[in-house]
């Protein structure tokens, strides 16, 4: 018998990467969803903003207690949990219509994607060398947005009704199959450091701040832009028309956003989409009886220049440590986002409550102003790091986790259980 041929490159990242297309597809078609049947059943906007938020507080959990899953079982196994777990909660909520019930099944999402990035980005660092990870990362980055714009688009073509959480319970489990089936090993499991929230903030003031926000602001703006679009007499082809094209902006920007703040210095690109954002945020609540062009214009010139934030504020971060820390810096990172946007939908969601639809852009004006003002006073207290030391912008995908274990200069990242 014939010694087994090991894998081609493309091969071994494969598998992962079909996973990441499903879930995606599946949290495409749930994130629009759920506010716009919340709205039918005359839920309050802070029950819809505690129901949104329940998913980043089970990815922040699972940010933080994934990895032991992962260490128990491996990664192929731990992959397996994980699809199915949530899986079964996006076919349960076809069940229950009671809000709390929804968040816990969101909440359980929200932790088994947390454990599924951590094991899609930790495999394909694994798998990958550091002349071809710039690339796959690549890869990686355009299946999670395709996989993320996909999913509304099922609202088009399909009634949105409860009946789509099946079509997500079928996305989840459809993911675990590739990984399943993998001749591949799994990653070899090993230490790996870890940074504090304070210990970053020290470092980098700016880039924990901007990463925090990223998480405040698009968790807000995603969560309610279906509940302002529908306040506002638009249909559910409008809302799948408009959340497509803004996400797959927010993915075609990142790219050009990041040269010019390598080009350019990092600060400077930042406060620009932070005003950028602020001026898109005060034209949406200005135009809300617009017609459906020039909203998707406006509100796709806010996803663009929001989507970038956290890459730059993954990279203001780097500029300041050793590149052999990238990788435990991602975690900080991440929990930063993680907490800031299990807070954006309920802090989002009250202003609503009290405001109306068009409360939305008041939060998000708030908050961009607020950071805006922080931003410039960076720039007078602490010099800026030299372009030619910076380190390099890494885009992020939809939902964030670990982005920089897959920078080529970082060591290949690994799972810890402390």
């Amino acid at each position: 018998m014939m010694p087994a041929m090991p894998p081609r490159p493309f091969e071994s990242i494969a598998p992962v990467l079909l996973g990441t297309l499903s879930a995606q597809l599946a949290l495409g078609v749930m994130t629009p969803l759920i506010p716009i049947l919340l709205l039918r059943q005359g839920v309050s906007t802070q029950g819809i903003g505690f129901v949104a938020s329940a998913y980043f507080l089970g990815f922040l959990a699972g940010a933080l207690r994934a990895d032991r899953i992962v260490m128990r079982v491996g990664h192929i196994r731990a992959f397996a949990v994980f699809a199915a777990v949530a899986a079964d909660a996006a076919l349960f909520m076809t069940l229950v219509n009671s809000p709390w019930s929804w968040a816990v099944c969101r909440f359980l999402i929200g932790f088994q994607m947390s454990g599924l990035f951590l094991v899609i980005e930790s495999w394909l660092n694994d798998k990958t060398d550091a002349a071809s990870r710039g690339r796959t990362f690549g890869i990686y980055l355009l299946v999670s947005w395709l996989g993320a714009a996909g999913g509304p688009l099922l609202l088009k073509a399909l009634q949105a009704s409860d009946r789509l959480f099946t079509i997500g319970g079928i996305a989840f489990a459809t993911a675990l199959l590739p990984m399943a089936l993998t001749p591949v090993s799994n990653p070899t499991i090993g230490e790996r450091s870890r940074f504090g929230i304070l210990r970053l903030f020290r470092i980098s003031p700016l880039g924990i701040v901007c990463c925090l926000t990223a998480g405040l602001v698009n968790s807000a703006f995603w969560a309610f832009i279906p509940v302002y679009l529908t306040e506002t007499g638009r249909d559910t082809d409008d809302i799948s028309t408009f959340v497509s094209i803004a996400t797959i902006t927010g993915m075609l920007v990142q790219y050009p956003i990041g040269l010019l703040s390598d080009r350019l210095g990092r600060r400077p690109v930042t406060l620009a989409s932070l005003l950028l954002g602020l001026a898109a945020a005060l034209l949406m609540g200005w135009f809300s009886r617009g017609s459906l062009t020039e909203l998707t214009i406006i509100g796709c010139l806010f996803a663009g220049v929001m989507a970038p934030v956290y890459g730059l504020g993954v990279g203001q971060t780097n500029d300041y440590i050793a590149p052999g820390d990238f990788v435990g810096a991602a975690g900080g990172l991440l929990f930063a986002w993680a907490l800031g946007a299990s807070i954006g939908p309920s802090l989002a969601g009250a202003v609503v409550g009290m405001l109306g639809a068009t409360g939305l852009f008041v939060y998000l004006a708030g908050m961009l102003a607020l950071v805006s003002l922080f931003t410039i006073s960076r720039l007078f207290l602490r010099a800026g790091v030299p372009r030619d030391r910076q380190s390099g912008f890494v885009p992020a995908p939809t939902a964030p986790a670990g982005l920089a274990e897959l920078d080529p200069r970082a060591e290949p990242a690994s799972l810890s259980d402390d």
